[in-house]
């Protein structure tokens, strides 16, 4: 029963900004770890970043540290992925996931649940 659905993507420029969104429900989601994963045509899926739902400790990669925020509103089972000073190398289809665990993990494979993915594309 368990849905994630992400919206939000778009075109944007160079420079620009998007705030992606991923509506969760079907699940408890207190102790869960939401993911921001994304991918390329052709390439594997890549972590973008996770949060957790307990404290709101977040994690991301290398890429996007200091462009991109995770953030989490437990009123509206939503959490969000800021995307600042993107990147034409940003573009890719943009999944959210979700972890039983309370560990931030990277991998793909250790998550549960994901989303349908939410295509944004970064022209330079």
């Amino acid at each position: 029963q368990v849905q994630l659905v992400e919206s939000g993507g778009g075109l944007v420029q160079a420079g620009g900004s998007l705030r992606l969104s991923c509506a969760a429900s079907g699940g408890t989601f207190s102790r869960y770890v939401m993911g921001w994963f994304r991918q390329a045509p052709g390439k594997e899926r890549e972590f973008v970043g996770a949060i957790r739902w307990s404290d709101s400790i977040t994690a991301y990669a290398d890429s996007v540290k200091g462009r991109f925020t995770i953030s989490r509103d437990n009123a509206k089972n939503t959490v969000y992925l800021q995307m600042n000073s993107l990147k034409p190398e940003d573009t890719a289809v943009y999944y959210c996931a979700a972890d039983r665990g309370i560990v931030l993990r990277p991998i793909p494979k250790t998550y549960n649940y994901w989303g349908q993915g939410t295509q944004v594309t970064v022209s330079s």
